[in-house]
């Protein structure tokens, strides 16, 4: 098979999920970017009241909608099962809010499509990783994130809220999401934890923007964030 075979085959195997809430101003582009490489970016709608799912669409996104505003965890949730349906060998989760750079994409996967881990978690603050714009607030939340997850969740991490993320199929099929909101992100870790399937970091870089940043997480949403995982736990 000659190498340009080999890179077709990898992109058919290659689902890319996007989950978008309002949405609209943004989605567009993000997915034209993926397509430039990925043929299968699939936008979950995650109840927005705006053009999210058309936009979405006419970009050249698989679009799947919730009725309903569920919360990022679910819509994640949903992406994953219908690319699993599909018949995905890799599964990346991308946010829709621009902040990610589509050229990460294959540093993720590459380590999944070759065999040596089932997962593959990005990270802005491992050498070579980066994050422009970063308010200094947002900074120390992340930071108290990953003492968290350390010391709750027994991953060694220096990340734990990054959006941008590859799974191998038998990866992803031991991945149940059960928080809703955005509690998912430690829950996902704990899932990669407990499964025993090799995982490894690998450096992204994040890009903040005046709307990503109004999308993001407000100090007293962290509060709420880590209360719905806390929760999520006590029920499992």
């Amino acid at each position: 098979m000659t190498s340009s075979a080999e890179d077709s085959v990898e992109r058919e195997a290659i689902y890319v999920v996007v989950p978008a809430y309002n949405e609209a101003a943004m989605v567009g582009s993000v997915v034209l970017a993926l397509r430039q490489r990925y043929v299968h970016v699939v936008v979950v709608d995650d109840g927005s009241s705006d053009d999210t799912a058309g936009v979405a669409t006419r970009a050249g996104a698989i679009t799947l909608r919730h009725s309903i505003n569920r919360g990022q965890g679910a819509a994640l949730q949903t992406g994953l099962r219908y690319s699993l349906q599909c018949g995905a060998h890799c599964i990346v989760t991308f946010d829709a809010d621009g902040q990610h750079d589509h050229r990460d994409v294959e540093a993720l996967t590459r380590p999944i499509l070759t065999g040596q881990v089932d997962v593959a978690l990005g990270s802005r603050f491992v050498e070579s990783g980066s994050a422009e714009g970063l308010p200094w607030p947002r900074l120390l939340l992340l930071k108290a994130a990953v003492m968290f997850t350390r010391v709750v969740s027994r991953a060694r991490v220096t990340d734990a809220h990054n959006g941008l993320r590859a799974f191998s199929r038998r990866a992803a099929e031991r991945i149940n999401l059960t928080v809703d909101r955005m509690g998912h992100a430690s829950e996902i870790i704990d899932q990669v934890s407990d499964s025993g399937l090799p995982y490894m970091e690998v450096p992204v870089h994040i890009r903040y923007t005046e709307y990503s940043r109004l999308k993001g997480q407000t100090e007293l949403g962290a509060v709420s964030v880590l209360a719905g995982y806390l929760l999520g736990r006590l029920r499992r």
